[in-house]
Order: C-alpha cells, then sequence, then structure tokens
C-alpha cells in the first residue's frame, strides 16, 4: 500500500470516505480512491495521456511543480471522472487550499512551472514568422518568373514584327541625297541597284508611291521607278547601293546601324 505523508486518513482505515472530507486534501483524496480500486498511477498515466510526475504532484497537492489553475482543474477533472469520483467537490476544495499553498489567485500563471504548457513554447513565433516569410519568398519568386515569362515573350513578338510591319517613311524623317552630276536618263527610267553582304530589311517607294521593294532581302535587287526615292535600311552596312550606275555611299545618313533618306538623281 502507498503511504503519503500528507494523507490525513484516519489510523487503521484502508478505505476512501465516499465523499471528500473537510479537511481532506483533492489530491490525497483522489489517491485513496486509486488505492482502494488497486490502479497503478502507471496505468492511469497511460489511460489519461498525462505524464507520471503530473499525475504524482496532483496525487501530493504540489501546486507550485504544476502549471497555473486552469490546466490544474481540468487534470483534476480528468483524474475525477476516470475515478468516478465527484469532480465537482474536488474542484471546490481546490479553489479553497490554492491560494493559501502558493500564495497566488488561481487566475495567476505560474512562471516557475516545469511543465511546459502547448502554446507558450518559447520560439514558436519565430518558426510563425519563418513560414511567412518563406511564403512571401515563394510569391515574390514566382512573381518574377512571371514578368521575365511576359518580357520573354514581348521581346520575341518585337523581334519578328520588323519583318512583318515596316513602318512609312515620313518626309520629316528623311534626307535628300543630291547626285552629283547630271544624268541624261528618262525620269521613269531611274534604276536603283542593291547588293547584300548579309540580309536585311529594306523599304523602297517612289515618287509616283508605287512600293518597289519591302521586307528582308539578301539577293541583289535592281529596281526601276520615278526619282526621289524613299529608302529605309535596317542595316545600312550590308547594303551597296548605286543610282543609274553611280556608287552611293550611305555612311553620312547611318544612325545606329540605320539609315533613313530620300534619293534623287
Amino acid at each position: 500500500m502507498e503511504i503519503n505523508p500528507n494523507s490525513h486518513q484516519p489510523t487503521g482505515s484502508t478505505s476512501p470516505a465516499s465523499t471528500l472530507g473537510n479537511i481532506q486534501r483533492p489530491g490525497e483524496y483522489l489517491r485513496q480512491i486509486r488505492i482502494a480500486q488497486k490502479k497503478e498511477i502507471d496505468e492511469i498515466a497511460n489511460v489519461l495521456n498525462m505524464p507520471v510526475k503530473t499525475l504524482t504532484a496532483l496525487e501530493q497537492d504540489d501546486y507550485k511543480s504544476l502549471p497555473e489553475a486552469t490546466f490544474i482543474k481540468g487534470y483534476y477533472r480528468a483524474y475525477a471522472k476516470h475515478l468516478n469520483a465527484d469532480a465537482s467537490a474536488i474542484i471546490q476544495r481546490f479553489d479553497e487550499i490554492y491560494a493559501n499553498d502558493t500564495g497566488l489567485k488561481a487566475s495567476h500563471a505560474l512562471n516557475n512551472s516545469p511543465i511546459k504548457i502547448m502554446g507558450k513554447l518559447s520560439g514558436s513565433r519565430s518558426v510563425r514568422n519563418r513560414i511567412w516569410l518563406k511564403r512571401i519568398a515563394i510569391v515574390v519568386t514566382v512573381a518574377v518568373l512571371a514578368w521575365l515569362a511576359v518580357m520573354a515573350v514581348q521581346n520575341w513578338t518585337s523581334s519578328h514584327k520588323d519583318d512583318e510591319d515596316v513602318p512609312k517613311i515620313k518626309n520629316s524623317d528623311v534626307q535628300i541625297l543630291p547626285m552629283s552630276g547630271t544624268t541624261t536618263a528618262a525620269t521613269s527610267g531611274d534604276q536603283l541597284v542593291l547588293s547584300f553582304n548579309r540580309p536585311t530589311s529594306v523599304h523602297i517607294v517612289d515618287a509616283t508611291g508605287k512600293v518597289l521593294a519591302t521586307g528582308r532581302q539578301a539577293s541583289t535587287l535592281t529596281l526601276s521607278g520615278e526619282s526621289p526615292f524613299q529608302i529605309r535600311l535596317d542595316d545600312a552596312t550590308a547594303v551597296a547601293l548605286t543610282l543609274n550606275q553611280e556608287q552611293i555611299s550611305l555612311s553620312p545618313y547611318t544612325v545606329n546601324g540605320k539609315a533613313e533618306f530620300r534619293l534623287s538623281r
């Protein structure tokens, strides 16, 4: 038989009273019932999913080794229910003696309690912060990848647009390149010859508004039309140009590799 030095049971008695005595402590009362029912404390701890040292502290009414009063009441209720004891009477007696034993109110949290309660573990807030930081990092990464994908599509579309849509040349954006000397060729018989050392896009319109050439070219072009000609070359360094068999220098009219000018005979 287990013996608790704090026990107040009458000498010679081995069974607990049917009700909690006026001076009996709740933990001692439950311990007597357990012994009377011939149950081991390890067995009850396993059934209640409660540490053995917590049950031991309850039976010894050692409140300074337990969490705050709210949890102690919960332990008492679970223990009393398992032993078919009067939980209400146990809780009432606990309220009466708790402040006297600890010098604290029943609502006070015991900071020196060796038993830590879930939800109060140090670092739990930092763990939650790290989880949120990871989520934010994932969202930012996805947004950046989506932006890069959009930019790649736009660049690809822009690079192919030049081959399909060559803008018209405005008179205010072109330069007039006069021919040195004179020619007896008829106006309608002016001849342009363009030779290419690599493919590039061109757009050529004569004085009548007729489009003589447009789009990407790679082979030699021989064109006839009325001057002045409006000429656009996307890569002027790739083209050699003659008008009526006279070589035309394009370097004075080339900006960033492109040339736009008006050519007259």
